[in-house]
Protein backbone atom coordinates (compact mmCIF):
# COMPACT_ATOMS: atom_id res chain seq x y z
CA UNK A 1 0.00 0.00 0.00
CA UNK A 2 1.38 3.34 -1.03
CA UNK A 3 0.87 5.00 2.35
CA UNK A 4 3.67 2.86 3.81
CA UNK A 5 6.50 4.77 2.20
CA UNK A 6 4.92 8.04 3.16
CA UNK A 7 4.00 7.34 6.73
CA UNK A 8 7.40 5.99 7.75
CA UNK A 9 8.79 9.49 7.31
CA UNK A 10 7.20 10.28 10.69
CA UNK A 11 9.45 7.76 12.37
CA UNK A 12 11.71 10.55 13.67
CA UNK A 13 8.91 13.03 14.25
CA UNK A 14 10.00 13.82 17.77
CA UNK A 15 13.77 13.41 17.43
CA UNK A 16 14.49 16.54 19.41
CA UNK A 17 17.53 18.75 19.38
CA UNK A 18 17.45 20.09 22.90
CA UNK A 19 19.34 23.29 22.23
CA UNK A 20 17.15 24.12 19.26
CA UNK A 21 14.03 23.49 21.29
CA UNK A 22 15.16 25.77 24.08
CA UNK A 23 16.24 28.48 21.66
CA UNK A 24 12.99 28.47 19.74
CA UNK A 25 10.80 28.51 22.79
CA UNK A 26 12.71 31.45 24.18
CA UNK A 27 11.11 33.51 21.42
CA UNK A 28 14.25 34.47 19.55
CA UNK A 29 12.59 36.61 16.91
CA UNK A 30 13.69 40.12 16.08
CA UNK A 31 10.17 41.49 16.35
CA UNK A 32 8.97 43.11 19.56
CA UNK A 33 7.53 40.35 21.75
CA UNK A 34 4.09 40.44 23.30
CA UNK A 35 2.85 38.42 26.23
CA UNK A 36 -0.22 36.22 26.11
CA UNK A 37 -2.50 37.58 28.83
CA UNK A 38 -5.00 35.95 31.10
CA UNK A 39 -5.48 32.25 31.75
CA UNK A 40 -5.45 29.41 29.29
CA UNK A 41 -2.80 27.29 27.68
CA UNK A 42 -0.32 30.02 26.78
CA UNK A 43 -0.61 32.50 29.64
CA UNK A 44 2.75 34.25 29.90
CA UNK A 45 4.18 32.89 26.65
CA UNK A 46 6.25 35.46 24.76
CA UNK A 47 5.33 35.77 21.08
CA UNK A 48 6.56 38.28 18.47
CA UNK A 49 4.14 41.05 17.51
CA UNK A 50 3.34 40.00 13.95
CA UNK A 51 0.20 40.62 11.93
CA UNK A 52 -1.68 38.45 9.49
CA UNK A 53 -2.08 39.36 5.83
CA UNK A 54 -5.08 41.68 5.48
CA UNK A 55 -6.00 40.89 1.88
CA UNK A 56 -4.88 38.87 -1.09
CA UNK A 57 -2.89 40.58 -3.80
CA UNK A 58 -1.73 39.57 -7.25
CA UNK A 59 -0.30 36.03 -7.26
CA UNK A 60 3.48 36.26 -7.15
CA UNK A 61 4.02 33.39 -9.60
CA UNK A 62 5.39 30.78 -7.22
CA UNK A 63 5.19 29.37 -3.71
CA UNK A 64 7.87 27.48 -1.81
CA UNK A 65 6.22 24.72 0.19
CA UNK A 66 7.81 22.79 3.04
CA UNK A 67 5.88 19.62 3.81
CA UNK A 68 5.82 16.10 5.12
CA UNK A 69 6.28 13.62 2.24
CA UNK A 70 2.88 12.66 0.89
CA UNK A 71 1.19 15.96 1.66
CA UNK A 72 2.10 17.72 -1.59
CA UNK A 73 2.20 15.37 -4.58
CA UNK A 74 2.69 16.60 -8.17
CA UNK A 75 2.79 13.29 -10.01
CA UNK A 76 6.57 12.95 -9.94
CA UNK A 77 6.42 10.07 -7.45
CA UNK A 78 3.33 8.51 -8.99
CA UNK A 79 1.63 9.94 -12.12
CA UNK A 80 -1.74 8.97 -10.64
CA UNK A 81 -1.11 10.98 -7.48
CA UNK A 82 -1.18 14.66 -8.35
CA UNK A 83 -3.10 17.49 -6.70
CA UNK A 84 -0.57 20.18 -7.58
CA UNK A 85 -0.59 20.50 -11.38
CA UNK A 86 -4.19 21.70 -11.65
CA UNK A 87 -3.56 24.24 -8.88
CA UNK A 88 -0.55 25.63 -10.72
CA UNK A 89 -2.60 26.05 -13.88
CA UNK A 90 -5.57 27.71 -12.20
CA UNK A 91 -3.67 29.95 -9.78
CA UNK A 92 -0.58 30.94 -11.73
CA UNK A 93 1.50 29.87 -8.72
CA UNK A 94 4.27 27.38 -9.45
CA UNK A 95 4.67 25.05 -6.47
CA UNK A 96 8.26 24.36 -5.40
CA UNK A 97 8.20 21.41 -3.02
CA UNK A 98 10.72 20.62 -0.30
CA UNK A 99 10.02 17.68 2.00
CA UNK A 100 11.42 17.03 5.46
CA UNK A 101 11.78 13.94 7.60
CA UNK A 102 11.49 15.36 11.12
CA UNK A 103 9.94 18.35 12.82
CA UNK A 104 13.39 19.53 13.89
CA UNK A 105 14.44 19.57 10.25
CA UNK A 106 11.34 21.57 9.39
CA UNK A 107 12.10 24.12 12.10
CA UNK A 108 15.68 24.49 10.88
CA UNK A 109 14.59 24.90 7.26
CA UNK A 110 11.99 27.50 8.17
CA UNK A 111 14.74 29.49 9.89
CA UNK A 112 16.40 30.02 6.50
CA UNK A 113 13.53 32.23 5.34
CA UNK A 114 13.37 30.38 2.02
CA UNK A 115 9.90 28.89 2.45
CA UNK A 116 6.44 30.42 2.29
CA UNK A 117 4.35 27.79 4.03
CA UNK A 118 4.90 24.66 6.09
CA UNK A 119 2.85 21.69 7.26
CA UNK A 120 3.90 21.77 10.90
CA UNK A 121 3.22 19.12 13.50
CA UNK A 122 2.25 19.91 17.06
CA UNK A 123 5.78 19.58 18.38
CA UNK A 124 6.99 22.27 15.95
CA UNK A 125 4.23 24.87 15.87
CA UNK A 126 4.95 26.65 19.14
CA UNK A 127 8.64 26.71 18.34
CA UNK A 128 7.94 28.41 15.02
CA UNK A 129 5.52 30.87 16.62
CA UNK A 130 7.83 31.77 19.50
CA UNK A 131 10.78 32.37 17.18
CA UNK A 132 8.79 34.60 14.82
CA UNK A 133 9.29 32.21 11.92
CA UNK A 134 5.56 32.16 11.20
CA UNK A 135 2.87 34.81 11.53
CA UNK A 136 -0.83 34.75 12.39
CA UNK A 137 -3.15 33.70 9.58
CA UNK A 138 -6.19 35.55 8.33
CA UNK A 139 -8.73 32.74 8.27
CA UNK A 140 -11.20 34.90 6.34
CA UNK A 141 -8.89 34.59 3.32
CA UNK A 142 -9.25 30.79 3.35
CA UNK A 143 -12.58 30.08 1.67
CA UNK A 144 -12.58 26.48 2.90
CA UNK A 145 -11.93 27.39 6.54
CA UNK A 146 -15.64 27.33 7.52
CA UNK A 147 -15.73 23.67 6.47
CA UNK A 148 -12.84 22.65 8.73
CA UNK A 149 -14.02 20.65 11.73
CA UNK A 150 -14.57 23.12 14.57
CA UNK A 151 -12.82 20.79 17.01
CA UNK A 152 -9.52 21.45 15.20
CA UNK A 153 -9.71 25.24 15.21
CA UNK A 154 -8.06 27.58 17.73
CA UNK A 155 -6.27 24.89 19.68
CA UNK A 156 -3.08 25.12 21.81
CA UNK A 157 -0.93 23.80 18.96
CA UNK A 158 -2.28 26.18 16.27
CA UNK A 159 -3.21 29.37 18.12
CA UNK A 160 -1.89 31.66 20.84
CA UNK A 161 -3.93 34.10 22.93
CA UNK A 162 -6.99 33.70 20.73
CA UNK A 163 -5.04 34.33 17.52
CA UNK A 164 -4.96 31.68 14.78
CA UNK A 165 -1.52 30.74 13.48
CA UNK A 166 -2.51 28.07 11.02
CA UNK A 167 -5.08 26.06 9.12
CA UNK A 168 -5.74 22.46 10.25
CA UNK A 169 -4.80 19.76 7.75
CA UNK A 170 -5.69 16.35 9.22
CA UNK A 171 -5.63 14.28 12.41
CA UNK A 172 -5.10 10.83 13.86
CA UNK A 173 -4.94 8.96 17.17
CA UNK A 174 -2.29 6.76 18.74
CA UNK A 175 -4.10 3.49 19.34
CA UNK A 176 -3.58 0.26 21.28
CA UNK A 177 -2.98 -2.65 18.89
CA UNK A 178 -2.99 -6.28 20.00
CA UNK A 179 -2.88 -9.82 18.63
CA UNK A 180 -6.44 -11.08 18.84
CA UNK A 181 -5.31 -14.71 19.08
CA UNK A 182 -2.83 -14.14 21.89
CA UNK A 183 -4.20 -11.29 24.01
CA UNK A 184 -7.39 -12.30 25.79
CA UNK A 185 -9.65 -10.83 26.89
CA UNK A 186 -9.47 -7.94 24.45
CA UNK A 187 -7.81 -4.98 26.22
CA UNK A 188 -9.64 -1.71 26.79
CA UNK A 189 -7.02 0.11 28.87
CA UNK A 190 -3.44 1.34 28.54
CA UNK A 191 -2.87 -0.66 31.70
CA UNK A 192 -2.27 -3.58 29.35
CA UNK A 193 1.09 -2.05 28.41
CA UNK A 194 1.95 -0.43 31.72
CA UNK A 195 1.02 -2.16 34.98
CA UNK A 196 -1.27 -5.01 33.87
CA UNK A 197 0.94 -6.70 31.27
CA UNK A 198 0.53 -10.26 32.52
CA UNK A 199 1.31 -12.94 29.94
CA UNK A 200 2.47 -10.35 27.40
CA UNK A 201 5.61 -9.55 29.40
CA UNK A 202 8.49 -9.07 26.98
CA UNK A 203 6.14 -8.59 24.02
CA UNK A 204 5.03 -4.98 24.53
CA UNK A 205 5.99 -2.37 21.94
CA UNK A 206 6.12 1.40 22.43
CA UNK A 207 6.76 4.45 20.26
CA UNK A 208 10.42 5.47 20.39
CA UNK A 209 10.20 9.17 21.14
CA UNK A 210 10.32 11.60 24.07
CA UNK A 211 6.70 12.48 23.27
CA UNK A 212 5.75 8.97 24.40
CA UNK A 213 6.16 10.35 27.91
CA UNK A 214 2.75 11.95 27.30
CA UNK A 215 1.23 8.48 26.86
CA UNK A 216 2.43 7.53 30.32
CA UNK A 217 1.19 10.86 31.69
CA UNK A 218 -2.22 10.25 30.12
CA UNK A 219 -2.48 6.89 31.88
CA UNK A 220 -1.44 8.43 35.19
CA UNK A 221 -3.96 11.24 34.66
CA UNK A 222 -6.70 8.60 34.74
CA UNK A 223 -5.28 6.20 37.33
CA UNK A 224 -3.36 8.46 39.73
CA UNK A 225 -5.56 11.54 40.21
CA UNK A 226 -3.55 12.61 43.25
CA UNK A 227 -0.75 13.65 40.87
CA UNK A 228 -3.03 16.39 39.55
CA UNK A 229 -2.21 15.87 35.87
CA UNK A 230 -4.75 17.78 33.75
CA UNK A 231 -2.84 17.86 30.45
CA UNK A 232 -0.33 15.15 29.44
CA UNK A 233 1.88 17.83 27.86
CA UNK A 234 1.90 20.04 30.96
CA UNK A 235 3.95 18.23 33.56
CA UNK A 236 5.71 19.81 36.51
CA UNK A 237 8.85 18.13 37.85
CA UNK A 238 6.93 15.81 40.19
CA UNK A 239 4.49 14.74 37.50
CA UNK A 240 7.27 14.16 34.98
CA UNK A 241 9.15 12.04 37.51
CA UNK A 242 6.06 9.86 37.99
CA UNK A 243 5.72 9.35 34.24
CA UNK A 244 9.41 8.53 33.93
CA UNK A 245 9.18 6.00 36.76
CA UNK A 246 6.25 4.30 35.01
CA UNK A 247 8.19 4.12 31.74
CA UNK A 248 11.30 2.76 33.44
CA UNK A 249 9.18 0.05 35.04
CA UNK A 250 7.62 -0.69 31.64
CA UNK A 251 11.00 -1.17 30.00
CA UNK A 252 11.36 -4.72 31.32
CA UNK A 253 8.19 -5.63 29.41
CA UNK A 254 9.27 -4.05 26.11
CA UNK A 255 10.10 -6.20 23.10
CA UNK A 256 10.91 -3.22 20.90
CA UNK A 257 10.68 0.56 20.81
CA UNK A 258 9.43 1.24 17.31
CA UNK A 259 9.89 4.17 14.98
CA UNK A 260 9.56 2.44 11.61
CA UNK A 261 6.06 1.10 11.31
CA UNK A 262 6.98 -1.46 8.67
CA UNK A 263 9.02 -3.15 11.40
CA UNK A 264 6.09 -2.92 13.80
CA UNK A 265 3.84 -4.64 11.28
CA UNK A 266 6.37 -7.46 10.92
CA UNK A 267 6.78 -7.77 14.70
CA UNK A 268 3.03 -8.26 15.13
CA UNK A 269 2.92 -10.70 12.23
CA UNK A 270 5.65 -12.93 13.66
CA UNK A 271 4.46 -12.56 17.25
CA UNK A 272 7.59 -10.99 18.73
CA UNK A 273 5.28 -8.13 19.70
CA UNK A 274 1.71 -8.78 20.73
CA UNK A 275 0.50 -5.47 22.14
CA UNK A 276 1.44 -1.79 22.05
CA UNK A 277 0.96 1.65 20.54
CA UNK A 278 0.07 2.03 16.88
CA UNK A 279 -1.60 4.21 14.25
CA UNK A 280 -4.78 3.34 12.36
CA UNK A 281 -2.88 3.04 9.08
CA UNK A 282 -0.49 0.52 10.70
CA UNK A 283 -3.37 -1.59 11.97
CA UNK A 284 -4.96 -1.48 8.52
CA UNK A 285 -1.67 -2.53 6.93
CA UNK A 286 -1.16 -5.39 9.37
CA UNK A 287 -4.70 -6.63 8.81
CA UNK A 288 -4.16 -6.34 5.06
CA UNK A 289 -1.17 -8.66 5.47
CA UNK A 290 -3.39 -11.15 7.32
CA UNK A 291 -2.00 -10.48 10.80
CA UNK A 292 -4.63 -11.30 13.46
CA UNK A 293 -4.68 -7.86 15.05
CA UNK A 294 -7.17 -5.25 16.13
CA UNK A 295 -6.72 -1.69 17.43
CA UNK A 296 -8.76 0.21 20.00
CA UNK A 297 -8.96 3.64 21.57
CA UNK A 298 -8.55 2.77 25.28
CA UNK A 299 -10.95 4.02 27.92
CA UNK A 300 -8.36 6.51 29.23
CA UNK A 301 -8.22 8.19 25.82
CA UNK A 302 -5.07 8.56 23.74
CA UNK A 303 -2.48 10.94 22.38
CA UNK A 304 -2.56 11.86 18.70
CA UNK A 305 -1.63 14.44 16.09
CA UNK A 306 -3.17 17.29 14.11
CA UNK A 307 -0.92 19.02 11.58
CA UNK A 308 -1.21 22.69 10.66
CA UNK A 309 -0.47 24.76 7.55
CA UNK A 310 1.39 27.90 8.60
CA UNK A 311 2.57 31.03 6.73
CA UNK A 312 6.17 32.18 6.98
CA UNK A 313 6.63 35.64 8.45
CA UNK A 314 9.28 36.45 5.83
CA UNK A 315 7.38 34.98 2.89
CA UNK A 316 7.71 36.87 -0.39
CA UNK A 317 4.80 34.95 -1.91
CA UNK A 318 2.00 35.27 0.63
CA UNK A 319 -0.86 35.48 -1.85
CA UNK A 320 0.28 32.26 -3.50
CA UNK A 321 0.80 30.73 -0.05
CA UNK A 322 -2.79 31.49 0.96
CA UNK A 323 -4.12 30.20 -2.34
CA UNK A 324 -2.12 27.01 -1.95
CA UNK A 325 -3.33 26.41 1.62
CA UNK A 326 -6.92 27.03 0.53
CA UNK A 327 -6.41 24.47 -2.23
CA UNK A 328 -4.79 21.82 -0.02
CA UNK A 329 -7.65 21.92 2.52
CA UNK A 330 -10.40 21.97 -0.12
CA UNK A 331 -12.73 18.94 0.04
CA UNK A 332 -11.43 17.00 -2.96
CA UNK A 333 -7.74 17.60 -2.32
CA UNK A 334 -7.99 17.10 1.44
CA UNK A 335 -9.64 13.76 0.71
CA UNK A 336 -6.85 12.78 -1.69
CA UNK A 337 -4.14 13.69 0.81
CA UNK A 338 -5.89 11.91 3.68
CA UNK A 339 -6.25 8.66 1.75
CA UNK A 340 -2.71 8.76 0.39
CA UNK A 341 -1.14 9.69 3.72
CA UNK A 342 -3.34 7.67 6.07
CA UNK A 343 -5.16 10.07 8.41
CA UNK A 344 -8.56 11.65 8.93
CA UNK A 345 -9.16 14.76 6.79
CA UNK A 346 -9.71 18.15 8.40
CA UNK A 347 -12.40 19.32 5.97
CA UNK A 348 -15.78 17.86 6.88
CA UNK A 349 -16.82 17.86 3.19
CA UNK A 350 -13.81 15.73 2.22
CA UNK A 351 -15.57 12.54 3.26
CA UNK A 352 -17.90 12.82 0.28
CA UNK A 353 -14.85 12.93 -2.01
CA UNK A 354 -12.87 9.87 -0.85
CA UNK A 355 -12.45 7.01 -3.32
CA UNK A 356 -13.05 4.54 -0.50
CA UNK A 357 -16.49 5.46 0.77
CA UNK A 358 -15.77 3.73 4.07
CA UNK A 359 -12.51 5.66 4.62
CA UNK A 360 -13.88 8.34 6.93
CA UNK A 361 -15.68 5.75 9.02
CA UNK A 362 -12.49 3.75 9.51
CA UNK A 363 -10.53 6.89 10.42
CA UNK A 364 -13.36 8.36 12.54
CA UNK A 365 -13.13 11.59 10.55
CA UNK A 366 -16.44 13.06 11.72
CA UNK A 367 -16.65 11.25 15.05
CA UNK A 368 -16.08 14.04 17.55
CA UNK A 369 -16.93 11.80 20.49
CA UNK A 370 -13.99 9.66 19.41
CA UNK A 371 -11.57 12.56 18.95
CA UNK A 372 -12.72 14.25 22.15
CA UNK A 373 -10.69 11.55 23.87
CA UNK A 374 -7.55 12.35 21.88
CA UNK A 375 -4.92 14.69 23.32
CA UNK A 376 -3.09 16.03 20.28
CA UNK A 377 0.70 16.31 20.32
CA UNK A 378 1.72 19.72 21.63
CA UNK A 379 5.20 21.00 22.42
CA UNK A 380 5.80 20.90 26.20
CA UNK A 381 6.97 24.32 27.36
CA UNK A 382 7.92 25.88 30.69
CA UNK A 383 4.66 27.85 30.70
CA UNK A 384 2.18 25.22 31.83
CA UNK A 385 -0.24 24.43 29.02
CA UNK A 386 -2.95 23.53 31.54
CA UNK A 387 -3.13 27.14 32.75
CA UNK A 388 -1.25 26.75 36.02
CA UNK A 389 0.78 29.82 36.94
CA UNK A 390 2.05 28.81 40.38
CA UNK A 391 4.48 26.21 39.07
CA UNK A 392 6.95 25.82 36.22
CA UNK A 393 6.36 22.97 33.82
CA UNK A 394 9.02 20.85 32.14
CA UNK A 395 9.90 21.72 28.54
CA UNK A 396 10.71 19.49 25.59
CA UNK A 397 14.45 19.68 26.21
CA UNK A 398 13.82 18.22 29.67
CA UNK A 399 11.61 15.52 28.17
CA UNK A 400 14.37 14.64 25.72
CA UNK A 401 16.86 14.18 28.55
CA UNK A 402 14.30 12.12 30.47
CA UNK A 403 13.66 9.87 27.47
CA UNK A 404 17.39 9.26 27.05
CA UNK A 405 17.53 8.30 30.71
CA UNK A 406 14.62 5.89 30.25
CA UNK A 407 16.18 4.23 27.21
CA UNK A 408 19.53 3.89 28.98
CA UNK A 409 18.09 2.61 32.25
Amino acid sequence: MKEIGVRTTRQSLFGAIAALTALALAGCGSSTPTTSRGGGAHAGMQVPALKALDKLGTPEGQVNVLAWPGYVENGSNDPKVDWVTDFEKSSGCKVNIKTFGTSDEAVQLMRTGQYDTVSASGDATLRLIAAGDVEPVNTSLITNYPDIFDALKMKPWNSVNGVAYGIPHGRGANLLMYRTDLVKPAPDSWGAVFDQVGAQKGKVTAYDSPIYIADAALYLMATKPALGIKDPYALDATQLAAAVDLLKAQKTDISEYWSDYLKEVQAFKNGSSTIGTTWQVIANTAQGEKAPVDAVLPKEGATGWSDTWMVAAKSQHKTCAYKFIDHIVSPKVNAQVAEYFGEAPANRKACAETSDKNFCTVYHAADESYFSKVHYWTTPIATCLDGRTNVKCTDYATWTKAWTDIRNS
